[in-house]
């Protein structure tokens, strides 16, 4: 059992190190005032979002781009709370009639509803750039400046930008904050080593042409989840060298953490449930490999207390898990600016290795709920 729990830690310092190297690889892009040549239309699809959908139309109203170069289609996926009356409602108020807003009911063709109402969206907007983002997120002012600026510079197809959570100082919050920011870090070390896996459908941007060549989210829209990373799989096989990441604060969007422990385990099951339909072997390994590990820090921990297995041994493990796993967080909390979560990751890597093997197991046999439905795996 020692050897067996060494091999997998030294595979797991092995393969978070390379992600962790690669970080830095992807050079920070700097934005600047650039022509607005391109022309977005930003999509957002909603269920009962009322709560959190004013304050993402108030940050969208602060954007510096010209107002004739993008459009706003909101999709209304069967919301049953007052989310469609509260659009209304803040439209009439603000008067903004030169904005370009739209709102659309989702044509539901699929067991997905997100890749159903992003595809309708898809099928009516008018501009080649399609811009994805969630109705509880914040986005920043130079949101499009940025992706407009890497656009003209980078001539990508699919572009991946950076999104945290907006945090309070819970301890719940802040082991979403961390166990975010890691995969943050992965998603950029992915694309320093020429192999992106991870993307997150709260911030994307990507031709609509290319969408329409590859047919969009045919061939997986039999799992729910994964309009993001399934669409990036796609285009990857076709246009790797064109699918970018664009490092750069001021296209960072914010987004909400789960507010209690079941709806945080409901969309880490989620999130785990597509692992299984992935085609890119990177990804799957890394998973298997952070799983295991996660999986031998609970077993040394039980084996510790039946007397299978010196403390000393584990104590050891954990400790070299706990410092990789601190410097690996600290890439993208410096990005974020958000060190001062820091502060619970003790408490948070203790408590860690036993969330991620709970999601796990969930994960593989049991549905889960989102947005008021349930989903099978």
């Amino acid at each position: 059992m020692i050897y067996l729990f060494s091999v997998i830690t030294v595979l797991y310092v092995i393969i978070i190190s390379i992600l962790y190297v690669a970080y830095s690889k992807v050079k920070s892009f700097k934005v600047k005032a650039t022509n607005p040549s391109s022309r977005f239309s930003i999509i957002i699809p909603f269920r009962n979002e009322s709560k959190n959908i004013e304050t993402l139309l108030n940050s969208i109203f602060t954007l510096k781009y010209p107002k004739t170069h993008y459009e706003i289609i909101l999709v209304d996926d069967d919301s049953e709370d007052s989310s469609v009356s509260v659009i209304n409602s803040y439209l009439k108020k603000h008067n903004n009639n030169d904005l370009n807003i739209s709102i659309i009911k989702n044509d539901r063709k699929s067991i997905s509803p997100k890749k159903d109402a992003i595809a309708t969206a898809i099928s009516m907007a008018k501009f080649e750039w399609i811009v994805t983002t969630d109705a509880d997120c914040i986005i920043s002012n130079l949101w499009l400046q940025s992706f407009n600026q890497f656009i003209i510079e980078k001539k990508p197809k699919f572009i991946v930008a950076p999104v945290t959570y907006n945090i309070s100082n819970s301890i719940i919050d802040n082991f979403q904050l961390q166990d975010f920011l890691s995969l943050q870090t992965a998603t950029v070390g992915g694309f320093g080593i020429g192999i992106p896996f991870l993307c997150n459908g709260a911030n994307l941007c990507y031709s609509k042409s290319v969408f329409k060549e590859l047919n969009g989210f045919k061939g997986n829209d039999t799992i729910a989840s994964g309009d993001d990373l399934f669409l990036m799989e796609k285009i990857t096989e076709h246009y790797l060298s064109d699918i970018l990441y664009l490092k750069t604060p001021d296209v960072v969007v914010y987004t909400n953490p789960k507010s209690s422990i079941k709806s945080l385990l409901n969309q880490r099951i989620r999130w785990a449930s597509k692992t299984s339909a992935y085609k890119n072997v990177f990804s799957i390994i890394l998973a298997f490999i952070v799983l295991a590990m996660n999986a031998s820090i609970v077993a040394g921990f039980v084996l510790v207390l039946i007397g299978s297995l010196i403390w000393q041994y584990l104590f050891v493990i954990f400790l070299i898990k706990f410092f990789v796993d601190f410097l690996f967080i600290l890439k993208s909390s410096n990005f974020f600016k958000q060190n001062s979560s820091l502060i619970y990751y003790p408490l948070n890597s203790i408590s860690y290795p036993l969330f991620i093997l709970i999601v796990a197991f969930y994960s593989m046999f049991f549905k889960y709920k989102w947005k008021g439905r349930v989903f099978n795996k």
